[in-house]
């Protein structure tokens, strides 16, 4: 039997795919080539190929770029602008501060009957308000939107919480927002207690952190990794090292690891502190779950641990490395 190789010409899904790709890793002017390739192979682009280009355009600072595309796409292609366009090209207004003209926007749409407001655009709007200091007009956004059917779900209580916990020197704001969200049966998800363990750290209140990561699996929501990483990286700030070896502890355990940048700053701080019998129980954890820079143990070892502690940490390291 004779086998003929069968060639599969791409598509607009193709295109969508590869430009999402090149758009993902900053190559915009890659992702435009793209997009004329598939003009000349006559492959016709859709809505996902332009909401594509805008958000990457929008992610650049682009703005004035991502709205021709806005207008081309309907004008020269017949192609609608829908929803996701607008709340990224919202979304890239609010970034840069400008916050009327992403109101401007969520009017156009209100205006288009098909299109239809949801909650991340209110979102959106709601964090861009805490940026520029306009608080007092969160109580009417979020008037209207109840008044347009749009419920408060878990992405616009997630914004609110964000927005007061870095807006407020005192985080209580935050969790009433939570205790709201909770009466009103919206389960909070990692997002939100991540939000709040940034928070408190930034206002130096680990301890307050710590109780609401211990006691988020009795909430439904047990941590992550990266809920660990952001407690670790809090108490390194704040230099309470020796609790943050406490949560070192409880990551290995679970096979997480502390982000590299944050194990340099951990292990420097206990160098400064002299703790040579913290810097070694350190070291093996670090290196149980593969966190360990081989520089950085090298300098560590060097500075501070003497010649008989060192040939044991090397060794307990090259079990773990045969292992």
């Amino acid at each position: 039997m004779v086998c003929h190789e069968t060639r599969i010409p791409p598509d607009a899904g193709t295109y969508n795919i590869l430009i999402r790709a090149a758009a993902a890793s900053g190559s915009l002017g890659h992702a435009r080539h793209l997009f004329d390739e598939m003009l000349e192979r006559s492959i016709a682009p859709t809505v996902v190929t332009f909401g594509t280009l805008v958000t990457a355009l929008c992610d650049a600072g682009r703005l004035e770029d991502a709205f021709q595309v806005k207008e081309v796409m309907f004008k020269r292609y017949n192609v609608p602008p829908n929803a996701y366009v607008y709340t990224s090209l919202m979304k890239g207004l609010c970034d840069k501060g400008e916050v009327d003209a992403a109101v401007r926007l969520k009017e156009e749409m209100a205006g288009n009957a098909e299109l239809v407001l949801d909650s991340a655009v209110y979102a959106t709007l709601l964090r861009a308000f805490f940026r520029v200091g306009r608080k007092g007009e969160l109580v009417g956004l979020l008037e209207e939107m109840k008044g347009r059917g749009i419920a408060a779900d878990r992405v616009v209580y997630n914004a609110m919480i964000a927005g007061f916990c870095e807006d407020e020197r005192d985080p209580s704001a935050a969790f009433a927002v939570l205790d709201d969200m909770q009466k009103n049966a919206c389960e909070a998800d990692v997002v939100t207690y991540d939000t709040l363990v940034v928070g408190l750290c930034k206002l130096g209140r680990w301890r307050d952190a710590a109780e609401l990561v211990e006691d988020m699996p009795r909430r439904g929501c047990p941590p992550h990794m990266v809920t660990y990483r952001l407690l670790f990286y809090g108490m390194c700030a704040a230099g309470e090292f020796l609790e943050a070896d406490q949560v070192l502890n409880e990551m290995v355990f679970k096979g997480f690891a502390p982000s590299k940048d944050c194990v340099r700053k951990f292990v420097q701080g206990i160098e400064r502190e002299g703790d040579a019998a913290l810097l070694e129980s350190v070291l093996c954890r670090l290196a149980k779950v593969n966190a360990l820079e081989l520089s950085g143990w090298e300098k560590a070892v060097g500075g501070l641990l003497n010649d008989h502690t060192k040939l044991r940490l090397e060794k307990q390291l090259d079990s773990l490395r045969i292992a």
